[in-house]
């Protein structure tokens, strides 16, 4: 890939960010402003360390995109209110996932209902994301995921690609999602430079139902950071490049899932930009 290229793609990044209690002081030390954060939900501790996080990072000069699973909403009235905080925070983007809740908190049982609900309201964010899945989810097939893309577009305005370590299913996913005419700007969601070793310290203090949730999901992914040699966040943008550059592709950016690895993601973006020029 050219380094022009691959500078454009790590100048422009999101953060994903876990809302625990050091991750406000991680943020404010290691992260610029100019670069957007987004604050995951946790189906076990409800929206409202979310939605606290975003408020003070908001407050403190930050452009954030706070997660607001379908299935942590309680009912309208609840939707409601959460716009409502969010307008008054300054917020302009959410990122609309179906969220792992189960059962869920109310009536929501996926993202497309929230959507319709928040255009009824006259769109009260200017920007509002949804989850692409380049790797099969687990419980639901493909087909259903990229119809589901089409579905939301009228509602949405980008898509975030859940993490995928293998170019060519990433490259094809791309092309597929193209073909459907599905032509939402897409922020490729990749992992940052994470340590196995912090990676699980991270998933034992997220509770002990979402660990073990996260761990049974994702058990592939340690094994990939484990392996030496087996990730490395440049090697994978670099194989990608062709279906990340294309024209056709529509990639807007990264979306880098620091696992709160924030400083060492961070160092890491820096010094890469630092090699390339």
């Amino acid at each position: 890939m050219g380094a022009e290229v691959l500078r454009t793609l790590v100048g422009r990044v999101r953060y994903e960010v876990l809302p625990a209690r050091s991750t406000e002081e991680k943020v404010l030390a290691h992260v610029p402003r100019d670069v957007v954060v987004t604050v995951t939900a946790s189906p076990v501790k409800g929206l409202e360390p979310t939605l606290g996080l975003t408020e003070r990072l908001a407050a403190s000069g930050y452009r954030v995109v706070p997660h607001v699973p379908a299935r942590l909403l309680r009912d309208d009235a609840h939707l409601k209110d959460i716009v409502d905080r969010l307008r008054a925070a300054g917020v302009d983007d959410v990122f609309v996932p179906a969220g792992d809740a189960d059962p869920p908190a109310g009536a929501y049982d996926g993202a497309l209902p929230v959507l319709r609900r928040l255009s009824e309201l006259g769109r009260p964010f200017a920007e509002m994301g949804i989850t692409g899945y380049p790797e099969s989810h687990p419980l639901i097939h493909d087909d259903i995921t990229i119809q589901a893309m089409w579905d939301k577009r009228a509602h949405a305005t980008y898509i975030v690609s859940n993490l995928c370590f293998d170019p060519r299913v990433l490259g094809d996913w791309i092309a597929r999602i193209r073909r459907r005419d599905v032509t939402l700007p897409v922020h490729v969601g990749v992992a940052g430079p994470v340590q196995r070793a912090k990676l699980l310290s991270m998933a034992t203090k997220i509770g002990v139902g979402e660990s073990t949730r996260f761990l049974t999901k994702h058990a592939s992914w340690f094994l990939r950071f484990a392996t030496p040699g087996g990730y490395v966040p440049e090697r994978l943008l670099t194989r990608s490049a062709e279906a990340l550059t294309a024209p056709s592709a529509g990639v807007a950016g990264l979306h880098l899932f620091t696992f709160n690895q924030i400083a060492e993601t961070e160092r890491w973006r820096r010094a890469l930009l630092d090699r390339i020029g």
